[in-house]
């Protein structure tokens, strides 16, 4: 099993990476603002700026929440504060719509962690727009999550899904599967299990979590 120092380095990386673009695009937007002097050009930068700073925004507040210690020490993290991350990144891909299922008010910590986690890789898989589903229920003493994406097209490559069902070498866990690996290892340690389907235009990724002692009813 990989180490955990190598694990946290490898979703550093996933996370240098995600931030790579609109982060460069606002040192790049930068140097434009300070030698542009015509107008409507200096409004078009501008307005670039604003869209790389909120893109930048969102992805940390992601990370934070999906990787992170966010939500404080508590057994549980609000279901909004999840959507509220979720909806921002489908609104900076572009042309997906997101559909929300949950009743609750509130998840377990580590429910939460693997829903957005299966959202973010579903939502990857939607290159090119399309609906992305998700869902959580609480059912006999666990929690049932399920993430699906539907298009045209879907880009999913199966080493992924391999890796959410903790079937990698060591030498597959890289910066694009850590994610998965780790809310596999997550759900292995609460005696759950992950699994996936892909076909018929749509990818359907799930999981049940036992729910931790003393949350359950």
């Amino acid at each position: 099993m990989i180490s955990q120092t190598d694990l946290a380095a490898m979703l550093c990386s996933r996370l240098c990476h995600d931030m790579l673009s609109p982060v460069g695009a606002l040192a790049n937007g930068l140097e434009l603002l300070a030698d542009e002097r015509d107008p409507q050009m200096r409004s078009q930068v501008v307005e670039l700026l604003e869209q790389s700073a909120r893109i930048s925004t969102d992805k940390l507040k992601f990370f934070r929440l999906a990787f992170g210690a966010a939500g404080g020490f508590g057994e549980a993290i609000p279901v909004d504060e999840a959507k509220a991350v979720v909806n921002a990144l489908a609104g900076d891909a572009k042309k997906v719509e997101v559909h929300w299922a949950i009743a609750e008010p509130s998840l377990p910590k580590p429910a939460v962690k693997v829903m957005l986690n299966l959202a973010q890789i579903a939502l990857d898989s939607l290159v090119r727009g399309g609906t992305l589903d998700i869902g959580a229920e609480r059912r006999d003493g666990a929690v049932e999550i399920v993430a699906r994406a539907r298009a045209e097209r879907i880009a999913f490559d199966e080493t992924i899904g391999r890796a959410l069902q903790g079937d990698l070498d060591e030498s597959e866990i890289t910066s694009r599967t850590a994610a998965a690996y780790m809310i596999a290892v997550l759900a292995d340690e609460m005696a759950g299990g992950l699994q996936y389907k892909l076909g018929d235009g749509a990818l359907v990724l799930g999981a049940v979590l036992p729910e931790p002692e003393g949350m359950i009813g």
